[in-house]
């Protein structure tokens, strides 16, 4: 596995292997590596020649108030992992080489209308931030295909949509969600969970499960579910920040008329905040 901390030695690379006809994945990650990362490397390689994967925790993703100086920082452990499984390159920018006329003075990628809903509605900005960094990242990296996990189920349409509208010669691929046996999503932050949090933790995929039950049985009163369903988490210990029901392309409020759905949900444990989501495809009504 090649290490590269700059751009030029990375693009030369990617030069050379565009001159021998190799097709290119990649993964973006902010690192603290867990299966759904590997997941997403796995699929990266059975599509691809070669696979590159960063690492970069991106200040420009975070509030004032979140958890950017605390989030889980485990590059040796990382690179273990990817050299395991035989990634042909680890990117490993810094904050100044990412943004070296600092955040105030940067340049932004901003994805209208669907940043501003659901997640980003609770996180402002945070989609601003994702769209910026990783539309750097494919003009530094120019793959060809690129992979991201379904559980950040909003961020993955706003990539897609940049992606489309501004035209970028790269195939974005949405990997299925990893999950503890308890149903529970991987994810970084799942470190943050207390031992009796974790036991709580697994609740709220049921509680998802459930509401997509009744949503594929016909139940079209989607505020009446919003709202039993956020009884029924807060019931069992979450703070709930949103039980959404949305049109699973364009994350619009679903109406009766939409058969394409998609459960979105985020609930704090504690100060930990989790996200999920599921599919639901609807075919008759109530």
């Amino acid at each position: 596995m090649q290490l590269y901390t700059d751009i030029p030695s990375l693009r030369d690379c990617r030069a050379q292997w565009h001159r021998d006809g190799l097709n290119v994945g990649f993964v973006p990650t902010m690192g603290n590596l867990h299966d759904g990362h590997l997941k997403l490397v796995r699929e990266a390689k059975r599509y691809c020649d070669k696979v590159v994967v960063s690492i970069f925790v991106n200040p420009m993703q975070f509030g004032a108030n979140e958890d950017l100086d605390a989030y889980p920082r485990t590059l040796d452990e990382d690179r273990e992992k990817l050299a395991a499984l035989e990634v042909d390159g680890l990117f490993l920018p810094t904050v100044a080489t990412m943004y070296p006329k600092g955040l105030a003075e940067q340049t932004f990628v901003e994805v209208p209308g669907i940043s501003d809903m659901v997640c980003g509605a609770s996180r402002p900005g945070h989609f601003r931030g994702v769209a910026t960094v990783v539309t750097k990242l494919f003009n530094m990296v120019q793959p060809d295909h690129a992979f991201f996990g379904e559980k950040d189920y909003q961020q993955l349409q706003v990539i897609r949509a940049l992606a489309e509208d501004l035209s970028l010669p790269v195939t974005i691929h949405g990997v299925p969600t990893e999950r503890e046996t308890s149903g529970l999503a991987l994810s970084s932050r799942n470190g943050y969970l207390t031992a009796e949090q974790r036991t709580t933790a697994p609740a709220l995929y049921k509680h998802m499960r459930a509401l997509a039950t009744e949503l594929a049985h016909g139940d079209r009163n989607y505020a009446g579910l919003s709202e039993k369903y956020t009884a029924a988490l807060n019931a069992s210990g979450f703070t709930t920040d949103y039980v959404e029901i949305r049109n699973a392309v364009n994350l619009a409020p679903a109406t009766r008329d939409d058969n394409e759905l998609v459960v979105l949900i985020a609930a704090f444990l504690g100060r930990t905040r989790l996200i999920d989501n599921t599919r639901v495809t609807v075919t008759g009504s109530d």
